[in-house]
This record gives structure tokens, C-alpha cells and sequence, in this order.
């Protein structure tokens, strides 16, 4: 039976002009957990994150919200995975997926980044890719020279409606997660269309 997952990442990128966009999915993600457990975050300046507990199916589970911007993501992360002595293993990152449309959201452990800029730095800065990763699709532009400015865009509202039933889709199997069932909810989300 696997460890499971004690911190939860969501990626995005600080600042209010960014809080709708895209980009900030992985935000988006543990904002429907807090508001679903009541949880709070906040600034941690030591590790350069907004971060909090939450109690999920009877396991205390830490959240980050690094506030470095997406593409030094990995300071926060290993830096407060060191702090708490969390491994690679039991780490969860949300993020924004452009090769996955809209209203899509699947788990993947290990592997690369897909041209992820907050996945490399988090690769990079804890040294493995060794962790798990939640991808909340969101489409892509179709040109990657578009692909920056798609990302730090706000979705139209039906593309969004779709982004946040993907993450609700997430969040339901959060508990599976928590407990370590990561092939249980990968066979789940595979075949949830």
C-alpha cells in the first residue's frame, strides 16, 4: 500500500491580474478544497508560499500555494518539503494541462513535465520527478507561439465552466489520493470522459 500524499501543490501565479487566468488551475484547485473543508492559507514567507492544513478523510494534509510565480515554483516546494521532511512520493501537484482539453483531469506520477515550467523548476529544485501530478486540462491555442499568452488568459465562460467541473471531478476522488490509491483514481479519471 502506497504512503499516500501529505502536501498538496497548486501551481498558478500570484497577484490579482492573474487570479482568473488559465495558468492558475493548480489556485483554482485548492481553493475548492478550502472551500469545501473550511481550511485557510497563509503567507509563509519563509518559503515564499501561501500555505495551510486541511483534514481529509481523517489524515492532516498540508497545501501550498507558492507566491514565487509559476516558473520558480520549485523554490517553495522543496523548500517546504525539506522543512516538513515530505518526500517526492507523497506529493501531489496541480496544475493546468494544454494537452488535455477542457473538462478533462487525470493523474500521472513520474515522468516529464510536458513543457510545464512550474513542473521542470519542481523537478529540478527536489532533484526527482518522482511525484504525482494532477492535470486539469485547458486546451491549447493551437500555436505554440500563442501558448503564453492562451495560458495568461481568462477561459471563455463555457471553457471555464468545464475547468472547474474538472477539478470538482479531482476533488471527488481526493480521499482515494490522500490514502495512497493512486492507479485506483488513474483508472477512474482514464475512463471518466
Amino acid at each position: 500500500m502506497a504512503q499516500g500524499i501529505s502536501l498538496i501543490v497548486g501551481l498558478g501565479n500570484p497577484g490579482a491580474e492573474y487570479a482568473e487566468t488559465r495558468h492558475n488551475a493548480g489556485f483554482r484547485f485548492l481553493d475548492v478544497l478550502l472551500d469545501a473543508t473550511g481550511g485557510k492559507l497563509r503567507a509563509e514567507s519563509r518559503f515564499t508560499a501561501n500555505a495551510g492544513k486541511i483534514s481529509l478523510s481523517g489524515k492532516d494534509i498540508w497545501l501550498l500555494e507558492p507566491q514565487t510565480f509559476m516558473n520558480h515554483s520549485g523554490e517553495s516546494v522543496s523548500k517546504f518539503a525539506h522543512y516538513f521532511k515530505i518526500p517526492a512520493s507523497e506529493i501531489l501537484v496541480a496544475h493546468d494541462d494544454l494537452d488535455l482539453p477542457p473538462g478533462t483531469i487525470r493523474l500521472k506520477v513520474g515522468g516529464g513535465d510536458g513543457g510545464h515550467n512550474g513542473l521542470a523548476d519542481i523537478t529540478e529544485k527536489l532533484g526527482t520527478s518522482d511525484y504525482a501530478r494532477l492535470r486539469i486540462g485547458i486546451g491549447h491555442p493551437g500555436n505554440a507561439a500563442q501558448v503564453v499568452s492562451y495560458v495568461l488568459k481568462r477561459a471563455p465562460a463555457a471553457e471555464q465552466t468545464l475547468i472547474e467541473a474538472a477539478i470538482g471531478n479531482g476533488k471527488a476522488h481526493l480521499a482515494e489520493m490522500v490514502h495512497g490509491e493512486l492507479q485506483k483514481v488513474m483508472n477512474s479519471l482514464h475512463t471518466h470522459k
